[in-house]
């Protein structure tokens, strides 16, 4: 586990690629694809920032007081005048603490909402998008964008993109303030502003592609942290936690000199921000007190000049940071919506008569579309649809009409994983699938309920195209149980019941468990109430696999896809789910890969997958004479398991004492 973090940086390397040669692209135009999430709540997004300017403007009016009372009650020596001078910069400073308290306040509800609204949309895509992008992605990188990016994003709209705005509106006018006091003192202070827009410029083009490294650099690190929790078990069991402690070291040491030099481009530009209008109010102030001294300029004037000056240095200091904001927010964007912006399953397909987008149907059956709709307003006949009777089995069932498949990311010129795969299995039959591993079985599997799609060929379901079908229809037909049992964090009752309508309930769930032989559930402290917990580890093996048995069979579906649903299984428990499993099988039609004889028993057929083609198809008992490939993996299986049942006296002697 240790060198998994080396393949989390695959879709990084893609996307760093990208970034470097979109560097000089504006980050504004990566922010704008904020808006449609920011939309719903712009009103009290400008009223905040209108709130901000007029809490800032506030604040270049001190200055003009002070000048009155320094032209004014100060020279002239009238107390009353000077305490009437501080009574309105109390009142100035209440109102602008108010102000900008009543901006946090407009802000931060909606905000919350727009992250929100983000994080929901981002997990409804990765619901939706395919197997293989899945395959491609490490969940830490996905994570991290659902988590620590938007919660970037929610502080740049929170912060830098009011104050940008408003910043740029004070500098603006305390800049006319200053020249309307003293055009020459005016144009002292402006005298940084050159070097000062260069030094942005080249800050940002530098900072961007630092931030988007440091950005992946926290998912791969996320995806380490995770694997390793997960596999905690693993850890310990061989004993490398000081090899996983290693790697999250070098990861974490990676991340630090990046942060690090993001610390360093940061100081870089806030030395210069800092420093050059520093140099140009230090000059205009000897130049000022020149002319204060030469009686040209009232030191009021001077002083509400300075005071001004001094007034924007939070402005002019805060571009620094709120530049690299700004930065970070446009990197978590471009992270944001590289996943929103991959394919969905079905995207690009026709299906006829598709009226929505596939997530806007609901889970309600959709409606006859296409040609079925057109015969079904004309009041013609309705071809059967999957699993309906009353047709000959010719073109009914499950059909693989010369189905090839290559992985989307397999080298070029590489052998497909299937290649030209020909098989029919016929209403209300059981099909067995063998072959040697990395054949090509579960990937077959997989096309049924369209995980992945076929390259070329095409299955139907009684003679209907499946990816004519709307998902949502097809998977309600197809149940699928896959060797590694996955659980959720979730009741027992909840994780089997996911493979069953809504309106299913207590007895389906009974049911299905008695046909999983899972009934050491109802020993459990709160029955199939009991929580699970993560991935299901606190159940063994065998356990959790017999509730994803349950899970396939509790919505008794028409179809149902079995990858080798009972590896994990002792003999005993094994037999027992067997003999239901037959009453379950008499009434669906099955595609069961298997690698013990006892499983190839429970189909009526088998179909042997060797190289990526069916080699051959026939009863049990025919390829045992007849196929040489079958007879030796039925061997070694039988040696496996008369080794498994050696010394238990209800151990079977031999295969064909088995088949008995």
């Amino acid at each position: 586990m240790s060198t998994t973090h080396a393949n989390a940086t695959d879709p990084e390397t893609e996307t760093e690629t990208a970034t470097e040669t979109q560097a000089g692209h504006s980050a504004v135009r990566t922010l704008l694809r904020l808006w449609p999430f920011v939309r719903p709540v712009r009103a009290r997004l400008f009223v905040a920032a209108f709130v901000a300017v007029l809490a800032s403007g506030m604040g270049l009016v001190f200055p003009l007081v002070l000048k009155w009372m320094v032209d004014g009650p100060v020279a002239d020596h009238d107390s009353r005048g000077v305490w009437l001078g501080a009574l309105w910069l109390l009142l100035l400073g209440l109102g602008e603490a108010l102000l900008f308290g009543m901006r946090r306040w407009l802000v931060a509800r909606p905000l919350a909402g727009v992250e929100a609204s983000m994080r929901s949309a981002l997990y409804r895509r990765l619901q939706r998008l395919p197997v293989a992008f899945h395959d491609r992605w490490p969940s830490g990188q996905l994570l991290s964008r659902a988590t620590s990016d938007l919660q970037l994003l929610r502080m740049f709209l929170a912060f830098p993109l009011t104050f940008l705005f408003v910043n740029a509106v004070t500098i603006l006018a305390g800049v006319i303030i200053m020249l309307v006091q003293d055009w020459s003192l005016g144009l002292v202070i402006l005298g940084p502003a050159v070097p000062v827009l260069a030094v942005c410029i080249v800050f940002e083009r530098r900072y961007h592609l630092v931030a988007r490294r440091a950005q992946d650099q926290v998912g791969d690190l996320t995806t380490v942290v995770e694997e390793s929790v997960l596999g905690i078990r693993i850890i310990k069991g061989f004993g490398r936690h000081r090899s996983q402690a290693r790697a999250f070291r070098e990861l974490s040491r990676t991340l630090r000199g990046t942060e690090l030099h993001k610390a360093r481009l940061l100081s870089a530009i806030w030395a210069a921000i800092v420093t050059l209008p520093e140099l140009a109010i230090g000059a205009a102030l000897v130049l000022g007190t020149v002319q204060v001294a030469d009686g040209d300029l009232s030191a009021g004037t001077l002083v509400a000049f300075l005071s001004t000056a001094l007034a924007l240095r939070w402005p002019v200091d805060s571009i620094g940071f709120l530049l690299a904001m700004s930065q970070d927010a446009a990197t978590a964007t471009e992270r944001y919506f590289e996943v929103m912006d991959e394919d969905p399953e079905g995207a690009g397909e026709v299906v006829p008569g598709a009226g929505a987008p596939e997530g806007a149907r609901g889970t309600a059956r959709p409606a006859p579309t296409g040609l079925a709709a057109d015969k079904q307003r004309t009041g013609e006949a309705t071809p059967p649809r999957p699993g309906a009777s009353g047709a000959a089995d010719v073109g009914r069932g499950l059909r693989f009409h010369d189905v090839s498949f290559r992985y989307p990311d397999a080298p070029a010129g590489s052998p497909p994983v299937l290649d030209r795969v020909d098989l029919h299995i016929r209403p209300g039959e059981s099909m067995a699938l063998v072959g040697t591993t990395g054949s090509g079985k579960t990937t077959l599997t997989a096309l049924v309920p369209r995980l992945h799609e076929v390259t070329s060929g095409r299955i139907t379901l009684d003679g209907h195209d499946i990816s004519a079908l709307p998902r949502e229809e097809l998977r309600a037909l197809v149940a699928v149980a896959f060797e590694e049992p996955t659980l959720f964090s979730a009741s027992v009752g909840d994780n089997v019941l996911m493979g069953a309508g809504e309106d299913a309930g207590e007895t389906e769930l009974r049911h299905a468990l008695s046909v999983a032989q899972a009934d050491f559930v109802h020993s459990l402290p709160q029955g199939a109430d009991t929580q699970v917990g993560e991935q299901g580890l606190s159940l063994s093996g065998g356990q959790r696999q017999r509730l994803a048995l349950a899970r396939a069979v509790v919505g008794k579906p028409r179809y149902l896809v079995l990858d080798d649903p009972l590896s994990a299984l002792d003999v005993h428990t094994e037999a027992a789910v067997e003999a239901a499993l037959r009453r379950v099988l008499a009434d669906t039609t099955a595609l069961i890969v298997a690698h013990r004889p006892s499983t190839v028993l429970l189909a009526d057929r088998v179909a042997l997958l060797s190289g990526g083609r069916i080699a051959a198809v026939g009863t049990h008992h025919e390829l045992l004479r007849t196929n040489a490939e079958y007879a030796w993996l039925m061997a070694g299986a039988e040696e496996k398991t008369d080794h498994d049942n050696a010394g238990s006296p209800h151990g079977t002697d031999s295969f064909e004492e088995a088949a008995r």
